[in-house]
Formats: structure tokens, C-alpha cells, sequence
């Protein structure tokens, strides 16, 4: 058990670091899809992925470096079909980017490793009147009784 927790922790600590894996390691490491929007900056279809209706408590990180993103407790459904929050858990976490793609102006977000995670329009509920919406390819949720056994245990307060 020992060796496993040891193992375990070796394991976040490399997750946790945001030196980019190469192209290579990346089309190894993710799904067609996952590879997509983290790295081509696509977008998932909408009420088809895999966290657009989770209502478990927890917090959500980034697939590929484990940086915390976003908590359950920020989650609001915007029927949109896209995961959406008020603001980020860690604002360290993310980088905001202008993105004049598909003739708008609008904010990317992307992790601090540069992988491309959603956009942030300013039509959400209060206290922010923001609204982030993600890509459920790009996240990765852990829930609150997993948060202490995966290397999380700092947030489990924030739901008590």
C-alpha cells in the first residue's frame, strides 16, 4: 500500500508539472477528440460530452498537467450543453486570450501549459456575470471523496 500512495504521488507530481508533452506524446496520451480541442482549439458537440450534466461535487483540472480549474460548486447550467462556471477555482490556472476566430471577438481560455479549455462570454448569472464554458475533453473531474486519495486534499474544506 505504501509503494502504491508513493507511486501514486510520483505520478501527480508529473502530472502536476506544465511542461507541454511532445505532439507525439500528446496523440498517445489522448483521444482523437481530447487531442482536438486541447491542442487544435476545436469545440465538442454540445449535450453530447461527458460533463455538461454532472451535478457530483468536486472539482474539475486539467487533463494534461492536473492543474485544478474549476469547482462543482461554480457550475451552473447554461443551456448551452457546454460545462459552465462562474469563475475559475485558481485564476493562476488559466490564461485569457483575445480570439477573433468565426468572425467574432471573443476570450479564450487555455491552461497555463497553453492547451486550448473554452471561452468566457459575459452572460452568466452573478456573482460574476461571467460565464466559462469548457470542453469536457479537456477536463478531467474528481470527485470530492477522490480529491484527498488523488492529491487534492487542500479543496475537500471548500465543501464541508
Amino acid at each position: 500500500m505504501y509503494l502504491l500512495k508513493k507511486l501514486i504521488k510520483i505520478d501527480m507530481k508529473k502530472q502536476l508539472s506544465n511542461k507541454k508533452p511532445s505532439i507525439e506524446e500528446l496523440k498517445k496520451k489522448l483521444t482523437p477528440l481530447q487531442f482536438h480541442v486541447t491542442q487544435q482549439c476545436g469545440t465538442e458537440p454540445p449535450f453530447n460530452n461527458e460533463y455538461w450534466d454532472n451535478k457530483k461535487d468536486g472539482i474539475y483540472i486539467d487533463i494534461l498537467t492536473g492543474e485544478p480549474l474549476f469547482i462543482s460548486k461554480d457550475k451552473f447550467d447554461s443551456g448551452t450543453g457546454w460545462p459552465s462556471f462562474t469563475q475559475p477555482l485558481e485564476k493562476k490556472n488559466i490564461v485569457e486570450k483575445e480570439d477573433k476566430s468565426l468572425f467574432m471577438k471573443r476570450i479564450e481560455i487555455k491552461s497555463k501549459a497553453g492547451n486550448h479549455l473554452g471561452h468566457v462570454f459575459n452572460d452568466g448569472p452573478q456573482p460574476t456575470g461571467l460565464r466559462y464554458c469548457m470542453n469536457s475533453a479537456a477536463l478531467r473531474f474528481i470527485p470530492v471523496e477522490k480529491l484527498e486519495k488523488e492529491g487534492y486534499r487542500k479543496y475537500r474544506k471548500l465543501f464541508e
